[in-house]
């Protein structure tokens, strides 16, 4: 079983592009204020009997500043459309990123903190 926020989680912690250790599966100890990408998989299914699943997941960035928040979300959905697919990660070999969701604006209805989301689907299989 391969858990595709894992696998997200693998690749984009990986890139120097982004802040070291901003990328996370869940907000457990975070601080208001700290650049974050959150990752959260918001639903998916199997395509192919014993060999493709597709997972749904949604990424939202936080960021003190509006335009970071906005640039890093950008960021984060050019690394999964264009550069993800054909790699390995977590046990996961992707196939494909589809996009369901560009980054918006919605800030955090708690915090009220600067926050952009996008959604997209993984099409992946075994490793």
């Amino acid at each position: 079983m391969i858990d595709p926020v894992n696998s997200l989680w693998e690749y984009l912690s990986s890139l120097p592009s982004l802040p070291k250790g901003c990328v996370t599966g869940d907000l457990v100890g975070r601080e208001a204020g700290e650049t974050t990408v959150y990752l959260n998989e918001s639903g998916g299914h199997r395509l192919v009997r014993n060999r493709m699943d597709r997972a749904d997941v949604e990424y939202d960035v936080y960021a003190e500043d509006r335009a970071e928040a906005k640039r890093l979300a950008l960021l984060v959905r050019q690394h999964l459309l264009e550069e993800l697919p054909g790699q390995e990660a977590g046990g996961a070999l992707v196939l494909d990123v589809a996009e369901i969701d560009r980054p918006r604006y919605y800030p955090d209805s708690v915090s009220r903190e600067h926050m952009y989301g996008g959604e997209v689907s993984l099409f992946y299989i075994a490793a």
